[in-house]
């Protein structure tokens, strides 16, 4: 069983020497790194679940989700008396998926509270995921006393070893006077430098033995001193690319949205005059109504953003990592280009593409900057002339815009329901999906115009996601309309948080869309395997025994729920949905088995061979 509790050798950095420090680092006192008010609690004897509890409390949490358990039962007393308010899941995973949405909408840290052994490792799935994608999570565990750690005992899972591969740091505290400056420095590793998950596992011994309490505690990481101010020389360069530039390209990643920078990209965007793609993790942190935004790259996006970049001479890739599903085959992306690559996290830039010039630090901080130094080049020599190139994307944007053919089956175009669900429901809107089609589908077909409306699970691709992260986003922004857009595989892995959506009037609406199948294994059943389907028919849609009915399943946990199968009456369940505030909704959107997802790039292939539809490739001149 782990029992230290020295940082994770992710976290350790050299020591970054004077001259450097004072360019690039913000030096933060012990006091200013504790979250919430930083009000003085004076010492005051308690117990150590009481501690957990009062130091929640003093960092300024208001909603935890969680499921209790023997280990974690002295803690779940004193949350009675609390003005925390605890939401009790149906399944760990769903606490864990609840608090990603909660900070995903909010931009603070989610909590999750869980038992010991089946407790929590049920909730290391939400923690991975949480781990991909850069969200700041904090899981709190019970855990055996500590006089019987390493025996096997009842419910014992060394959760500490399990997750530390998948968080920024896992902790095990056996004393309860080690409480309150653990989860302070939770909070800390969780939400500053590269937001992500950090596990807290306390004994059951520690919980119960008393202790006395003060605030604010001191935060002591030795070798935790992210940077957040970019290198004054490095920005410099990087404007001299981008003045230099003919067919530059904004690269944007999920880093900008959790760095709270939209507002930093529109100014350099509009700045610079180039193109901007967003990536999955980043739609919304640029509006897809401006002119400049040419699409999402990747395996599914716009022909337009994926051939920006792979024609672009230059990539200002910002918060964003070079991610597999965007590059495809990494050695023929973006040829001809220069890379500028801006990100929080060092170990990022040149992971995988090197950077010719690397700034590393916060992206709220490096692209305004950047914008200046770029405005001070124009005023000095003038604009780059991007004439040409914008003539070229434009040209892509209109001779391959993103669309549908209509099923020869009869059957609805899923394609066409999650567009009209964006269109009633409006860019104020939060939308949430798990994986698969119907997620790459709802990141296409909705506009996105604000950062923190849409949600998913990208780099680890979780089935399951949605309903508890749409039940988490809806608990942190409450006055927003929040739509859980499923399919009828993910939707059957979580479904019982609508149990508890209703108990605790968590007003979300799902809407599943149902193509009896896995829908995106089919896909690739269909394009790779000749067809043979093997094991992916789930026999809930047209013509099948619709075991589970989706409908019947709503109601029975307390949901408004309806089924779509004709084209009109797509508009008017979707209205019925947005007048019901009262409980959740359901509705049983029957579509196309056939649907596919296109554009595509093939797996294994560069991007220059994407696909707008089954073997059709597009046809261009290359811009001169």
């Amino acid at each position: 069983m782990s029992k230290g509790t020295p940082i994770s050798p992710s976290l350790m950095a050299s020591k970054p020497s004077a001259a450097k420090a004072a360019d690039s680092v913000d030096s933060v006192d012990s006091a200013s790194a504790v979250l919430g008010p930083n009000r003085v609690v004076e010492p005051t004897e308690m117990t150590g679940s009481e501690a957990i509890v009062r130091s929640l409390e003093e960092l300024g949490v208001d909603d935890v989700f969680g499921l209790p358990g023997g280990a974690i039962l002295p803690t779940y007393d004193p949350l009675m008396a609390s003005k925390i308010n605890h939401i009790l899941v149906r399944h760990e995973q769903g606490a864990g998926h609840a608090a990603q949405g909660y900070a995903m909408v909010t931009g603070r840290v989610g909590v999750c509270i869980a038992t010991s052994g089946p407790g929590a490792t049920n909730l290391v799935t939400a923690i991975a995921d949480a781990h991909m994608d850069s969200v700041p999570l904090v899981a709190i565990t019970g855990q055996v006393a500590s006089s019987v750690i390493g025996s096997d005992a009842f419910q014992e899972a060394d959760i500490v070893g399990i997750t530390m591969p998948v968080t920024k740091h896992s902790f095990l505290v056996t004393r309860a006077e080690d409480i309150p400056q653990t989860l302070a420095e939770a909070f800390h590793l969780a939400s500053t430098g590269r937001p992500g998950p950090v596990l807290v596992d306390v004994t059951k011994d520690a919980q119960q033995s008393k202790m006395t309490f003060s605030w604010p505690p001191k935060v002591d990481l030795p070798g935790y001193r992210p940077v957040t101010r970019g290198h004054s020389k490095q920005v410099r360069e990087a404007a001299k690319l981008i003045a230099a530039s003919s067919k530059p390209v904004l690269y944007v990643g999920g880093g900008v949205i959790k760095a709270a920078a939209s507002e930093e990209l529109l100014r350099l965007a509009e700045t610079t005059g180039a193109p901007v793609v967003t990536t999955l993790t980043a739609r919304g942190a640029f509006p897809d109504s401006h002119p400049q935004h040419v699409g999402m790259p990747g395996m599914h996006g716009s022909v337009s953003a994926v051939t920006a970049l792979q024609q672009a001479d230059l990539l200002v890739t910002l918060g964003a990592r070079f991610d597999d599903r965007v590059t495809g085959v990494l050695n023929t992306f973006a040829p001809n280009a220069k890379v500028i690559h801006a990100d929080i996290d060092p170990a990022e830039i040149s992971k995988n593409r090197t950077a010719d010039v690397p700034i590393v630090g916060s992206v709220k901080e490096i692209i305004p900057e950047l914008a200046d130094a770029v405005r001070a080049l124009q005023e000095k020599d003038g604009p780059a002339d991007l004439s040409a190139w914008w003539t070229f994307l434009r040209r892509l944007k209109e001779d391959y815009p993103l669309g549908w053919t209509e099923p020869e089956d009869g059957l609805l175009a899923p394609q066409k329901i999650i567009k009209r669900i964006g269109e009633l429901t409006g860019p104020e809107g939060v939308y949430v999906a798990g994986v698969g089609q119907h997620q790459m589908w709802a990141a296409q077909f909705i506009d996105y115009e604000r950062p923190r409306a849409w949600l998913n699970s990208a780099g680890l691709g979780t089935m399951g996601y949605s309903v508890p992260a749409a039940m988490g986003a809806k608990v942190g922004n409450p006055d927003r309309v929040v739509w859980a857009i499923d399919g009828d595989g993910c939707f059957q892995m979580t479904n019982q948080e609508l149990a508890t959506c209703t108990l605790n009037k968590i007003p979300i609406k799902v809407a599943v869309i149902n193509n009896s199948s896995l829908g995106m294994v089919r896909q690739w059943q269909t394009l790779f395997y000749d067809g043979r389907y093997s094991n992916t028919d789930l026999h809930t849609g047209a013509e099948t025994v619709r075991i589970p009915d989706f409908v019947k399943l709503g109601e029975a946990y307390g949901c408004a729920s309806f089924r779509v199968e004709r084209e009109e009456e797509i508009d008017e369940v979707i209205q019925k949905a947005l007048e019901i505030n009262d409980r959740p909704v359901v509705i049983d959107f029957v579509v196309s088995p056939n649907a596919m997802v296109w554009p595509m790039v093939p797996s294994g292939v560069s991007n220059d061979l994407i696909q707008v539809a089954r073997n059709s490739t597009p046809v261009w001149e290359e811009e001169d």
